[in-house]
């Protein structure tokens, strides 16, 4: 099978939430093959559906000072930050292909990453599987996972953190948890990363993981 990879550079979180939801109607009419945005936000915290507006750490003028927005949106999860240097991937897949099974869609993303990092990097990652979604390094995440689906089409997806800032976790509990930290490729290989070399990566591992053939987009090219 397919599937269509657009890297959007640098874009604003609510217009990339727009093209996500008309993507998703495409999809689910069958108007489009399955897609894979890549993108790098702006600071941005996102709260999903169990999220709590406690995990925030700071108050509503601290964020406007810091011309950080937040967006509640549809996904699982709770809180979470996108920003520079890091690469959000937003799948939007028809799971009708793949069984109807969110758990191994959620796995598979995990694996992704996973073998990234080690056959790339020598970084052995692991799962929390019973407890949290994610990629982990000991009991610090460095990809976080939230998804929706809708009609059996996911939408949203994945943060990995290669160049991140994680000063700008303080801000928040990341994903709702107190006990857990985060880290970055950055911090984790004590160099300042290739950007287009990862984006190149994880296109490369998703398609393998997922048994994919690519075929690279623009937007324009899907309509949208």
């Amino acid at each position: 099978m397919n599937i269509n990879v657009i890297n959007l550079k640098k874009l604003d979180y609510g217009i990339v939430l727009n093209i996500q939801e008309k993507l998703l109607a495409a999809r689910q009419k069958d108007e489009i093959e399955d897609t894979l945005l890549l993108v790098e936000h702006p600071s941005t915290l996102t709260l999903g559906v169990r999220g709590k507006f406690s995990n925030i750490l700071v108050t509503s003028a601290v964020l406007k000072n810091k011309n950080i927005d937040i967006y509640e949106v549809n996904r699982g999860g709770d809180v979470t930050y996108h920003g520079p240097g890091q690469i959000v991937g937003y799948p939007i897949i028809n799971l009708s292909n793949y069984g109807h099974d969110i758990k191994r869609f959620i796995w598979n993303i995990e694996e992704v990453f996973i073998r990234l990092l080690q056959k790339e990097f020598d970084i052995i990652a692991q799962r929390e599987d019973k407890k949290y979604t994610g990629v982990w390094i000991g009991d610090r995440k460095i990809t976080a996972i939230g998804i929706a689906v809708k009609h059996w089409v996911t939408m949203h997806g994945f943060a990995f953190n290669v160049n991140t800032d994680l000063e700008h976790f303080n801000l928040i509990n990341p994903c709702g948890l107190i006990d857990k930290g985060v880290t970055s490729l950055q911090e984790l290989t004590g160099i300042y990363q290739d950007f287009n070399l990862l984006n190149q990566l994880v296109t490369d591992y998703f398609c393998e993981v997922f048994e994919l053939q690519k075929k690279i987009k623009d937007i324009k090219d899907l309509g949208i």
